[in-house]
């Protein structure tokens, strides 16, 4: 991450490592660290519409946007700059992100197991979900189901598994940074629905991170499928304390994509 408000506009950089698909960011941590701009652990929710793939390894330029939100573009394509990302601080949905409560972390352990991505993964580098990273370089957040849904398309199914943070993630508090909560909150949302059938990316991510996770400590992380329409995918998704306390929350539309 690379984040320089210098003498002119400030930029981010997303390194190559925190790729979703290859080629292109991580969609929860990418929005993260444009969110982290207009709110902060206990701040306000923010919803981030991603307009294309974020690209890696060059500076993306942060802009004002209408009213107080603000526009990431990337000033390498075209010649005024291709728009990224737009954030604004929004009210939260009046739905749950993810109905029912939580499971407690023995259940989301034995969930992982449940992981389709284990068998067949169509972005197996994922910096959030992608079972080909090491421990320490890639949060590996294998969500399998533990409520089915109902229904062709399972809506309703709920998917968990557990996270403990890293020394790879700490904000220098022992705490996650913000931006790696919004990766956690990301993929195991997309893993409610159909993925290995239905491969989508990140269009809009709605979080709000209440209380950082502390590194080093098990937590639960929930998805839950809301719908679907047409090739939009609508998720939500939880991060708990191994106490059942909220600590994130986040709702997400994917957009599917052909393979």
């Amino acid at each position: 991450m690379d984040l320089k408000p210098g003498n002119g506009a400030p930029t981010i950089t997303i390194p190559t490592g925190y790729n979703g698909p290859d080629g292109s960011g991580n969609g929860g941590y990418s929005a993260g660290l444009l969110a982290a701009r207009l709110s902060t652990v206990g701040g306000p929710a923010v919803q981030v519409t991603l307009r294309t793939p974020p690209p890696l390894d060059h500076p993306l330029t942060v802009e004002d946007g209408p009213g107080s939100g603000l526009r990431l573009t990337d000033p390498a394509l075209t010649d005024k700059g291709h728009l990224v990302a737009e954030a604004e601080t929004v009210d939260l949905p009046e739905e749950p992100a993810v109905p029912g409560g939580p499971v407690g972390a023995a259940e989301a352990r034995a969930a992982e197991d449940r992981y389709p991505g284990l068998v067949e993964h169509p972005f197996p580098r994922c910096y959030s979900c992608g079972p080909d990273r090491a421990e320490g370089d890639g949060l590996r957040l294998f969500a399998g189901e533990v409520r089915p849904g109902h229904g062709p398309d399972a809506v309703g199914r709920t998917v968990a598994c557990t996270w403990t943070p890293t020394p790879s993630v700490d904000d220098g508090f022992g705490s996650a940074a913000f931006h790696e909560v919004w990766a956690a909150l990301d993929c195991p949302g997309g893993w409610s629905s159909d993925v290995v059938g239905r491969p989508a990316v990140l269009g809009r991510f709605t979080a709000q991170v209440l209380a950082a996770p502390r590194v080093g400590r098990t937590h639960v992380v929930m998805g839950h499928l809301h719908g679907i329409e047409g090739r939009k995918v609508r998720t939500g998704t939880t991060l708990h304390d191994e106490d059942g306390t909220l600590l994130a929350r986040a709702w997400a539309t994917w957009i599917t994509i052909g393979r």
